[in-house]
């Protein structure tokens, strides 16, 4: 029924009947190489929002650092105009 360039390729028949005593595994490069972009594409994205946020806490702490100059020059200048009106 089958022709001789349509059969099936040998089996071994130790690796199928007893999974656990095959030691050395085979990788699908395929596989493999979806799974490898994919970790760099994830990699790549956690590493993008990791310098968002840095970008953004750096922005965030010179505002209030900008913030509390300002109202230390403000207290100081309220405090000499005091005590120039007495």
């Amino acid at each position: 029924m089958t022709r001789s360039g349509e059969a099936f390729p040998p089996v071994e028949l130790e690796k199928e009947l007893y999974p656990g005593s095959n030691k050395k595994f085979e990788v699908d490069s395929v596989s493999s190489a979806v799974e490898a972009t994919k970790q760099n594409k994830k990699e790549e994205a956690e590493r993008k929002e990791q310098e968002r946020k840095d970008a953004l806490h750096s922005f965030k702490k010179a505002i209030i650092v900008s913030g509390i100059v300002v109202a230390v020059a403000g207290a100081v200048f309220a405090i000499t105009k005091k005590i120039r009106e007495k």
